[in-house]
């Protein structure tokens, strides 16, 4: 872009602050309305069901995994760091379970073998079930057919594996360094917080599926990336919400005693997961948002 393009794009932005405020509360309020206006809830339900189905197989496919190729107590220490995020009811939940595990080390490649079909069925249903529910918010048009739907799921899946295990090297990597006494980044002590890279991983994540698997057709960067970051915000507030609900507003161990843990943990998992609906929400009004400004100042009415 040359100067003088900049300077004619910045003298015509509008930056009057009330604006944008307009703006930006009328498209969260659109978004509000397509969330809360469809049946959601349906995928919110089969998101959450089949993520805890695979969660536990996780554990132990983990395990098994560090059993043969390095320390499984490097595993358990990474689940514990990771289940910080979860509210305190539901942390014994992955603590009993990386007792159990633990304590039957010689099992544990047997048990990987069948936790790895269990969480690689339920992995795969949670992802299609996540992507259904993103093109029913997006109101997709063309929806992909059987064979490239099942494969774009698959290809998220195997991404979010991936995606995970780099953000778990480079976090584990800044906490050994740490250990040791190495602390090249000694400023910025915000680095050395599972949250942050679980903030980074979400925004990240949600950004590219936002553009290339919610819509048959790539989401405009200037919508997905709002709704990424929008989706990792609110995810960390529905953990916070979620935790305060369960531990200071519903006593859920008087109404169901040894399984509050799991009520706990699918509360927060649907929690978590509406909040990834809204994201998606938000990135679909932003860009029907951004057609319609594009429609005005070409002088042309119109829908996306």
């Amino acid at each position: 872009m040359s100067l003088p393009t900049l300077l004619t794009s910045l003298r015509s932005f509008d930056w009057d602050p009330t604006h944008w405020l307009r703006w930006t509360l009328l498209v969260f309020g659109r978004a509000l309305s397509r969330l809360w206006g469809r049946d959601v809830m349906l995928y919110v339900g089969g998101v959450s069901f089949f993520a805890l189905l695979a969660a536990f197989p996780a554990i132990a496919i983990m395990l098994g995994l560090y059993g043969l190729l390095s320390d499984p107590a490097q595993a358990e220490h990474q689940v514990e760091l990771l289940s910080r995020m979860m509210p305190p009811a539901s942390r014994a939940l992955f603590q009993d379970e990386l007792v159990r595990l633990a304590a039957a080390p010689l099992q544990v490649s047997a048990q990987s073998a069948v936790a790895l079909v269990i969480g690689a069925y339920a992995s795969h249903r949670g992802f299609k079930a996540l992507l259904a529910g993103l093109s029913f918010i997006h109101d997709e048009d063309q929806p992909r057919g059987f064979v490239g739907f099942n494969v774009m799921a698959l290809i998220v899946l195997i991404a979010a594996f991936v995606l995970l295990a780099a953000l778990s090297a480079i976090f584990f990597g800044f906490r050994l360094l740490a250990a040791t006494g190495l602390k090249p980044l000694h400023g910025v002590p915000w680095l050395y917080s599972e949250w942050t890279w679980a903030s980074l991983g979400v925004v990240f994540a949600m950004t590219l599926i936002y553009r290339y698997a919610m819509s048959s057709e790539p989401v405009r960067w200037r919508a997905s990336l709002p709704g990424g970051i929008s989706a990792a915000v609110l995810s960390l507030g529905a953990s916070w919400a979620s935790a305060f609900y369960v531990e200071q507003i519903a006593q859920l161990g008087a109404t169901y005693g040894s399984v509050a843990a799991v009520v706990v943990f699918l509360i927060w998992l649907s929690w978590n997961v509406n909040a990834i609906f809204l994201g998606g929400a938000l990135a679909t009004e932003i860009e029907i948002a951004l057609y319609e400004a594009r429609l005005a100042r070409r002088g042309t009415p119109g829908q996306p």
